[in-house]
């Protein structure tokens, strides 16, 4: 019982993270100081943190990519859109 409870818990934890490059993600990478992120979280951040309205999921990002072909899509692109811009 105890094991059961506590993989659910883990797995509440995990689905409540934030996706890379979403307005939440960003607002929790800058409260985490510089030396604690990875490359590949710098890269995120610049991308998607830095101007205002990039970040995966806001308003404009989704409006970016509702004007980009749906063939040009990427998957993780398709699935985030729908996550974020649909429901």
């Amino acid at each position: 019982m105890r094991r059961t409870v506590v993989i659910l818990a883990l797995v509440a934890v995990a689905a409540c993270s934030a996706e890379p490059g979403s307005e939440g993600w960003c607002e929790a990478k800058k409260k985490l100081s510089k030396s604690e992120w990875s490359a590949s979280d710098a890269a995120t951040y610049a991308a998607h943190c830095l101007i205002d309205g990039l970040a995966v999921g806001s308003k404009a990002w989704c409006e970016s990519q509702a004007e980009k072909p749906k063939g040009d899509w990427t998957v993780d692109e398709g699935t985030t859109y729908a996550k974020h811009c649909v429901m």
